[in-house]
């Protein structure tokens, strides 16, 4: 079982020719009269080796209920219901329509995957169309030439994550089956190779009160309740200005490729020392290459005053980190294997965090209330307009926000994070959030 794929747009923007191009058979009678398509088609489908099902569907149009175009208009909408993932087809020369924002529109309140395709862009004719088709809120726009095979490429690269998440969905071997990567993190001696050992039950790494002893990172294959784990052992990171030697030089170098290959990164402190500037650089240095992470405060069975601590060092931590507020922080201790459970727990609830997508429709629905509860302010005396958001990526959530100004306040865009964690449940990920100057000289009179 793959992904339906819903293809829609107003008459005679290349549906059907993309439909035939896709399917590789002229199924789907084409002509330059709009109106040739009334009914759904539904295909098997492909581009290379991505297989997957295709839906022709009738032109959208203005029309008076009850006609034979409004009925047409009805079915295309329709099916929206039975696709997995919907395409907004725009014609490349023709530009963009009232008819196209008024159905970009209407999508935009859908909770569907949704691409936009910006047809017949052979060359650089489309360019201008391509540059306008951002303000229809559907994320960034695909040029293709369905009469020429042009484009296909990029439609794969597009294409290729919902057939991956519909195997993975129909298969055994889903993502939860694969190995999730934990690097364990850290400055020397808090615990990090013990840690290891413990939960392996042998002394798989090397430990002893010397810092500095661990130089390789050390992966070892792990299942917790059915979950294959690579457990990732790094080297002690130390000051940059302390770091001396070649090999230390290059073991700290090997702890640095072993964040940014991880997916989930488990930073230990030590409850004797907790929040030493060392720990604070290792963990902006998580948020910044962007890694799912939680707070491993080790040798718990030190601390007395176990509720103060956590306190104090939950507000330290968002003083000293905000960009992830709600990071999980987990007391362990590694000698005895205290909260082992509880850590990979949290790490697997950090990992479903760090790939979270938000509908596109959801999450201009909640700009739209954050913008009226909080009026963006004057840039260099200009107004500032937010038109839209899209989210580009997860891992982690990174999101595109479209504006008729090039840059937004600071202090505007962290509201707007804020906001993005608190109503999307994104604690303690970072979060990524990108500004897009609309050019199109349309874009200050909306539809």
């Amino acid at each position: 079982m793959t992904f339906t794929l819903a293809i829609l747009g107003r008459p005679n923007v290349g549906k059907s020719t993309l439909f035939n191009r896709l399917t590789g058979k002229q199924h789907a009678l084409v002509h330059d009269m709009p109106g040739v398509t009334r009914d759904r088609r539904l295909s098997d489908a492909h581009i290379a080796d991505l297989h997957f099902r295709v839906m022709d569907t009738a032109g959208i149009d203005r029309a008076e209920e009850g006609t034979l175009q409004a009925r047409m208009t009805a079915q295309t909408l329709k099916a929206t219901d039975d696709a997995d993932v919907i395409m907004l087809v725009v014609d490349g020369r023709a530009g963009i329509t009232p008819i196209d924002a008024e159905f970009a529109k209407l999508l935009r309140k859908s909770e569907k995957p949704m691409l936009l395709c910006v047809n017949k862009a052979e060359g650089k004719s489309a360019s201008g169309t391509i540059l306008d088709a951002h303000r229809l809120g559907l994320g960034e726009p695909i040029a293709i030439s369905a009469a020429h095979g042009e484009g296909m490429a990029d439609l794969y690269a597009a294409l290729a994550p919902f057939a991956k998440e519909s195997a993975d969905q129909n298969s055994e071997m889903n993502e939860e089956n694969k190995p999730l990567s934990i690097a364990i993190i850290g400055r020397p001696n808090v615990g990090k190779s013990t840690l290891i050992n413990t939960i392996l039950g042998e002394d798989r790494v090397l430990t002893g009160p010397e810092a500095g002893i661990t130089r390789d990172s050390i992966a070892v294959d792990y299942m917790f309740e059915g979950r294959a784990i690579k457990l990732v052992d790094t080297a002690g990171m130390r000051k940059k200005a302390n770091v001396a030697e070649k090999v230390e030089k290059m073991a700290v170098g090997d702890s640095l490729r072993a964040i940014q290959y991880a997916q989930v990164c488990v930073v230990v402190m030590d409850a004797e020392q907790p929040l030493e500037k060392q720990d604070n650089a290792i963990a902006a240095l998580v948020e910044s290459e962007g890694r799912a992470m939680v707070i491993a405060i080790n040798k718990w069975d030190t601390v007395k005053e176990k509720d103060a601590f956590i306190k104090a060092f939950r507000q330290r931590f968002e003083k000293v980190l905000p960009q992830v507020k709600g990071v999980p922080v987990v007391p362990i201790s590694g000698a005895n294997k205290y909260n082992i459970g509880k850590l990979f727990h949290a790490c697997f609830e950090a990992y479903n965090v760090w790939n979270t997508h938000v509908p596109t429709g959801e999450l201009n629905r909640w700009l739209e209330a954050m913008l009226e509860s909080h009026t963006p302010p004057l840039v260099s005396g200009r107004r500032l307009k937010i038109r839209y958001m899209t989210q580009k990526s997860a891992r982690p959530p990174s999101f595109i926000l479209f504006s008729n100004l090039s840059e937004v306040p600071e202090n505007y865009l962290r509201y707007l994070v804020n906001g993005l964690r608190e109503r999307f449940n994104l604690q303690g990920t970072p979060i990524r959030l990108s500004v897009k100057k609309n050019k199109n000289p349309y874009a200050e009179n909306p539809e």
